[in-house]
């Protein structure tokens, strides 16, 4: 069973700039059922099907599916909850690191968060100047909550 171990944060934008263009991402999703989500996602030229069970602290199991990029484009235009998430996504290693930085677009814009995934969920991690508060355990930045709860209507 493959395990996902993430921790969330919020960017200090005056202190990150992106060192390439990053990769596109177009994300929907068939099922926000809580034991199980089940997304599918057009990551540059390329299609995945992931299902995720219920969070666990910051772990979860996690299991991803490359799919014809066609197919991936049909289930979001057909099938997929609206609004669909819409981000550009760049990598970035700190310190050995892996990081995830999201730029969101859409009815999410203006929300940009970096994600570490970690082995363990003891595994220290050393943050980047631009990494500003954790956002782990908020659902509210859970990519699958922002299909009901977008960015744009947590401004007043």
């Amino acid at each position: 069973m493959a395990k996902e171990i993430e921790r969330k944060f919020l960017i200090k934008r005056e202190l990150w700039q992106p060192k390439d263009e990053g990769v596109s991402i177009r994300q929907g999703y068939l099922s926000l059922e809580p034991e199980r989500t089940v997304r599918v996602r057009l990551k540059g030229e390329r299609g995945f099907l992931t299902i995720k069970g219920k969070n666990h602290g910051i772990s979860r199991m996690e299991m991803e599916y490359e799919i014809p990029a066609k197919e991936a484009a049909q289930l979001l235009d057909e099938l997929c909850l609206r609004p669909l998430v819409e981000k550009t996504r760049y990598t970035e290693s700190y310190q050995g690191q892996q990081w995830e930085i999201d730029i969101f677009a859409g009815d999410n814009a203006g929300l940009a968060v970096a994600e570490a995934e970690l082995e363990s969920e003891a595994a220290e991690l050393v943050l980047p100047d631009w990494a500003g508060q954790e956002v782990s355990g908020d659902a509210r930045y859970y990519n699958s909550s922002l299909i009901h709860n977008p960015y744009k209507n947590w401004q007043s």
